[in-house]
């Protein structure tokens, strides 16, 4: 019995219902085994059998690229800036997690005994990076239309609202258009430090203006920590206004 059958077996008996969350997404997988893999942990994996990792570093692209294209069609009014702070409020970690718990994405992953009993099924970035790998997931199953309809209904609701509300989200741009136009400087991100293993990484960041410490961020990556540590910065800044 080959590893991808391992693991297909004991997702099938520990999830019987998949065919349920086929459903929320609107889609069915012809190779199952990616919507396997998309949904197995790196803490579960073992040996060669496949994790959610690839998947998931595709799936950022497909999610960018659709979400992006969406945002042309419905937000003309917005130029390249408004555009990139938009698209990142909506891709960001807090707004992937909060998309899967509506599709209680967390109760379908593989994990570990360890991660399980710390509460990884609730945890943004877990939860966050399965989203991603799920879209990756479809795109290798049947390509780039498949992947944006499983999009657009994963973010039906994020597309329908008004998008203005998402315009203010991206700290990092916010933070750095700020500075270059009141302090005539730009802010600059470091690493701290970085720990823990290799399928729970943890960065903090450190962000510098006119090289003094302003904040620092902790996130499951640099591009979210950085992100973190700048929100914190952004909100320093603007007390001090």
């Amino acid at each position: 019995m080959s590893d991808v059958t391992t693991v297909q077996q004991v997702w099938l008996k520990s999830f019987p219902e998949f065919y349920r969350l086929e459903e929320i997404i609107g889609y069915s997988f012809v190779r199952r085994e990616l919507g396997y893999e998309a949904l197995t942990h790196s803490s579960y994996a073992e040996s060669s059998i496949p994790w959610n990792e690839r998947l998931e570093f595709l799936g950022d692209a497909v999610l960018g690229l659709v979400i992006g294209a969406e945002l042309i069609a419905k937000a003309e009014d917005l130029d390249e800036g408004g555009l990139s702070r938009t698209r990142s409020a909506l891709v960001n970690e807090a707004r992937l997690a909060q998309v899967a718990r509506r599709i209680d994405l967390g109760n379908y992953i593989l994990l570990s005994k360890g991660e399980e009993l710390s509460g990884g099924r609730e945890r943004d970035a877990l939860l966050a990076d399965a989203v991603e790998a799920l879209i990756g997931a479809v795109y290798s199953d049947q390509g780039f239309t498949a992947a944006r309809a499983v999009t657009l209904c994963l973010f039906a609701e994020e597309l329908s609202s008004d998008l203005a509300v998402f315009r203010t989200l991206d700290f990092k741009t916010e933070l750095q258009e700020y500075c270059q136009e009141i302090l005539r400087t730009t802010p600059t991100y470091r690493i701290s430090a970085q720990d823990g293993p290799p399928h729970a990484m943890r960065f903090e960041v450190a962000v510098e203006i006119a090289g003094r410490e302003i904040a620092r961020g902790i996130g499951s990556s640099k591009k979210r920590a950085s992100q973190e540590a700048a929100k914190v910065a952004w909100e320093r800044v603007q007390k001090k206004v």
